[in-house]
């Protein structure tokens, strides 16, 4: 039962009913919903998960979108069967579940779907994108992994990311202005870190009067005045990918 005194911060937002245009497969140890675009290409995206999992159809609903602008877009269970969380849960249980769910421990399976684009998918040029505690995986990927053209962190958790700055391919990255779950002092110090360390182009990009989850959680229609600045932000996500993975 959640704890109704202090619900979960990453409870902001709406779960779409959505029904998802691609299909669930498996790739060797863990489960993955993939969308391919109408036409072949060898451009994919990998989209990270946040903490509600990868049945999270507002995950799938980012999942079509990148499939429907030319790239194939495979979103993997990361959590490998785990319970993701979820609303209902307990709050003061999320610091002992999060331990279990590491951010920076996702090369195992992150190695099994790069094999399974490029050798079932012939897929050659590959983006990432993550929210969340999926954004923070993505800052730790983009330090490891020179595989991926361009990154895209939407609202990473800075405090699960670590203090790795030194990035190797072009990474944006999108928060809100009052995310009640990243301070904005926590912005700042992250991007005065990679003014510090990262060789390659990078962008952090605040969205006016934006909480946690504005991308992906909030409906347009039901938040007509934040409905700019998600648009806004699907469309930046577009263009970065476009300008870096070419």
């Amino acid at each position: 039962m959640a704890n109704e005194a202090n619900p979960c911060p990453c409870n902001a937002g709406d779960t779409l009913d959505y029904e998802s245009l691609g299909h669930e497969i498996p790739v060797e140890h863990i489960s993955a919903y993939l969308c391919k675009p109408s036409s072949p290409t060898e451009k994919a995206v990998i989209v990270v998960h946040d903490i509600y999992g990868w049945q999270l159809p507002n995950t799938r609903y980012i999942v079509d979108m990148l499939a429907a602008n030319g790239y194939l877009a495979i979103l993997p269970d990361f959590y490998k069967g785990q319970e993701p969380w979820k609303p209902s849960s307990d709050w003061t249980t999320f610091s002992e579940w999060l331990k279990t769910r590491d951010a920076k421990k996702i090369n195992k399976e992150m190695d099994v779907v790069l094999k399974y684009l490029k050798e079932q998918c012939q897929i050659g040029k590959m983006g990432v994108i993550g929210f969340c505690w999926g954004g923070a995986a993505v800052q730790h990927l983009m330090a490891s992994y020179p595989d991926f053209k361009a990154g895209i962190s939407v609202y990473g958790v800075i405090r699960l990311a670590g203090d790795r700055c030194n990035l190797l391919n072009p990474t944006f990255f999108i928060f809100g202005e009052k995310d009640d779950i990243i301070p904005l002092e926590q912005v700042s110090t992250l991007e005065q870190k990679l003014k510090e360390q990262c060789k390659v182009d990078f962008e952090v990009k605040i969205y006016p009067g934006q909480t946690h989850g504005f991308v992906h959680r909030k409906k347009e229609d039901t938040n007509p005045e934040d409905k700019p600045y998600i648009e806004e932000a699907r469309s930046d996500m577009m263009n970065w990918l476009n300008r870096y993975v070419l």
